[in-house]
């Protein structure tokens, strides 16, 4: 019998604190510096400030999809629902959609004169928040007692369901009566744009506001998906996805503790809607595929299930490969080498592609959450770190 001890070579550990701070919160705090200093490089038409303010109304979607998946480890695959109940939200209340009524609030001198409702975008947002929340409660509910793959079915039926109302309610809900809710295929268009106090009113060739607005609203996002994970009812999130069984048997209330979860997480859906609805200017029922789903579901992914970083560097990534790297800078390539297609064409397939490397690389994710991290260096870690191999011999 022979005895060998299996080592490995140990990695360069960096600094974890600068002085009194910590190298997280100044890297933070630092990259939060140039973000809102980043506009005055570029022109205010500038369309890499374009993409940037699409990405991140997308980062604030996808902290909102992290809260479900990441947090409390519920699998929802119908969260372009909530996009969708947001974008009509600003829709209804910032439009002349409701010719029949007249009801300005908060607004720009130019639309005191428009038929139907005008809100100022700070009224509609927290509107938008409460439907939306509503909304995700109600999807909550037929997912207490179902597991894996049924929630997941059960969330894809839901976004599904909303879908199809958005595309046949311009003449009652499933025919249901005459009432014009959406508009269909057609849309609601034009909507108002925002138009925030002691601020000039937001033009579509000047992106510097838009862009600010946009990175206020995922500043927010942060500082609350922060403040809900360090405090009570984010353990318990985190109780339930590590084990159910074990969270009930602590006396968590699983059934408010999950409906919580789809309510915050929807509301900052909804909310990410709004900005988007006015952003593209229109609303209507082909913005709001299955596939929007998956694309956000796939910036989590990416970045790491429960990282708040993770799924703001994945969002990042994920919405610039989609606007600007495909389409900009790698659409024509199939036509360099003889191919008669665009690159555009293939757009899901890359994210798949990206998805599959990503799992086979690093799976758990760019900025993985320390649970996340603990648990694959566990599953990962060489016989011989902590205990002694031994070798039998005839």
């Amino acid at each position: 019998m022979s005895t060998a001890s299996a080592t490995r070579p140990r990695g360069i550990k960096l600094p974890r604190q600068v002085g009194r701070y910590p190298v997280g919160t100044i890297v933070a705090a630092a990259g939060i510096t140039i973000a809102i200093l980043l506009p005055f490089f570029y022109d205010s038409g500038s369309a890499f400030i374009e993409d940037t303010t699409t990405a991140f109304a997308y980062v604030v979607m996808a902290l909102g999809l992290n809260i479900v998946v990441g947090f409390a480890g519920l699998l929802d695959l119908g969260y372009v629902a909530f996009f969708a109940l947001g974008a009509y939200t600003i829709g209804w209340f910032a439009s002349s959609f409701f010719t029949g009524a007249s009801i300005h609030v908060g607004v720009a001198e130019q639309l005191q004169s428009q038929p139907g409702i005008h809100l100022n975008w700070l009224l509609i947002l927290p509107i938008a928040a409460v439907i939306a929340a509503v909304f995700g409660a109600l999807l909550g509910f037929p997912t207490l007692r179902l597991r894996g793959d049924y929630i997941a079915i059960v969330t894809l039926a839901f976004g599904e369901i909303i879908g199809r109302i958005a595309i046949n309610s311009d003449e009652g809900i499933f025919g249901i009566g005459d009432f014009n809710l959406t508009n269909g295929r057609a849309g609601i268009n034009p909507v108002d744009k925002i138009d925030l106090p002691f601020v000039d009113r937001f033009t579509s060739l000047n992106f510097r506001p838009w862009y600010w607005t946009a990175l206020g609203l995922a500043l927010f996002t942060l500082f609350v998906n922060f403040r809900l994970r360090d405090s009570r009812i984010g353990r318990a999130w985190i109780a339930i996805r590590e084990d159910e069984v074990a969270a009930v048997s602590m006396g968590i209330p699983t059934v408010r503790v999950k409906l919580l979860a789809y309510a915050i997480g929807a509301a900052f859906g909804g909310m990410s809607g709004t900005f988007l609805g006015s952003w593209f200017g229109t609303v209507n029922a082909d913005q709001f595929e299955f596939s929007f789903s998956i694309f956000v579901l796939a910036m989590i992914i990416l970045g790491g299930l429960g990282s708040i970083w993770g799924v703001v560097l994945g969002a990042l990534a994920l919405s610039f490969i989609n606007t600007r790297l495909i389409p900009d800078v790698l659409n024509d390539v199939p036509s360099k080498i003889g191919l008669d297609f665009d690159l555009t064409e293939l757009g899901f397939g890359i994210f798949g592609f990206l998805l599959v490397i990503m799992m086979v690389l690093r799976p758990q994710g760019l900025i993985p959450e320390r649970r996340h991290q603990a648990e694959f260096a566990e599953v990962l870690e060489e016989p011989g770190e902590h205990e002694t191999v031994v070798e039998t011999r005839a």
